[in-house]
Formats: structure tokens, sequence, C-alpha cells
């Protein structure tokens, strides 16, 4: 459970950020999502080194 303390007088708005800033960084919405859809190991592993290789192109493009 996420719990958000507000300070007496404070933005009912600011908190509300706040609150969504931290439900993002929980990465429920994230994991839910990834759940819907069964995705096998062998596939997962493929997908991760494409994208180790592309963030590694991309590092070394920078320099």
């Amino acid at each position: 459970m996420i719990i958000i303390p507000m300070k007496e007088g404070e933005n009912i708005e600011r908190a509300l950020k706040k609150f969504k800033r931290k439900f993002e960084k929980t990465g429920v919405i994230k994991e839910l999502r990834g759940r819907q859809v069964y995705v096998k190991p062998s596939v997962r592993k493929r997908k991760e080194k494409i994208h180790a290789v592309y963030v590694q192109q991309m590092q070394l493009n920078e320099d």
C-alpha cells in the first residue's frame, strides 16, 4: 500500500501528483501488462540480447 504523508494546508493536486509518481515507480502497471501475454524464455532472452546490442551501439555512437 502506498502512503503519501500530507502536510496541513497542502494542495490535493500536489499530493495526487506524488501518489502517481510513487505508483509509477512501483512498476505495477508494467508488470500487469507483462503478465497479460506469456512470452517464452527463449524469446525473452533473444529480445534482451537484441536490446543490449542496440544500447551498446548507441553508446559507441555517442563517443
